[in-house]
């Protein structure tokens, strides 16, 4: 999943993208409101973390601005300020949660997971695929009951097409949400990944769950005939 941060404590914005990293979530940072505004209009994100006091232009601009423009994933506010009228700007912004700092990471990483449940359905923290079953909160894989080993890139290949199931999503679909910006879109990663985790899924004989649609994407799903690898 892909997620925007815009901080502009470069000590804060880095200790909390590294954390997030290691949680394998795909992190934009942005350091000042305009920059994070310009971000999310190009990029499609997972949800995004805004602290109220960006430069430039503080988080509750940023915040109403992207509703005005249609944007809908899900916004958490990160703020030193804990008056209740705070809160209420920030909620009456557009923004779904509200965080204040100082905070426990494991707080962050508990709102995130319930924010990216909500949207755009409410969605089980274990999502299902035949006999796979994909864990969100522990972050594990396991298909007919075995665990599947899995590098944190392949996993967050894995959750995100669950998240799609039934969909065919296309490989700009999975740049978009499981990479950042440091990915190059003229490698062969998708592929390569798709690949590899085809591979531990499929092993052993297993019946296919992941399909390729030539020229359109990929779909997991227990149900569909592969088409084309």
């Amino acid at each position: 999943m892909r997620l925007l941060l815009a901080e502009d404590d470069a000590g804060l914005a880095a200790v909390v993208a590294a954390g997030l990293r290691d949680e394998r979530y795909a992190v934009d940072v942005a350091a000042d409101g305009r920059f994070a505004l310009e971000q999310a209009l190009v990029n499609t994100y997972d949800a995004m973390i805004l602290d109220v006091g960006l430069p430039r232009q503080d988080g509750f601009a940023v915040c109403r601005a992207l509703r005005a423009r249609g944007v809908r994933a899900p916004v958490l506010m990160l703020t030193a300020r804990d008056a209740v009228r705070d809160r209420v700007t920030g909620l009456d912004a557009g923004a779904d949660d509200y965080l204040t700092k100082p905070f426990a990471f494991d707080e962050l990483l508990a709102r995130l997971r319930a924010l990216l449940r909500r949207a755009p359905a409410l969605l089980p923290d274990v999502l299902t695929v035949g006999d796979l079953a994909v864990d969100t909160r522990a972050q594990t894989v396991a298909r007919g009951g075995a665990p599947v080993r899995l590098t944190g890139k392949e996993y967050a290949l894995v959750e995100y097409l669950a998240r799609q199931a039934g969909r065919v999503v296309s490989r700009g679909d999975i740049v978009a949400h499981v990479w950042d910006d440091n990915h190059d879109p003229f490698t062969n990663a998708v592929e390569v990944y798709v690949n590899r985790v085809r591979k531990k899924l499929e092993g052993d004989g297993r019946p296919p769950l992941l399909h390729t649609r030539r020229g359109a994407g990929y779909l997991l799903s227990a149900d569909v005939p592969a088409e084309g690898g």
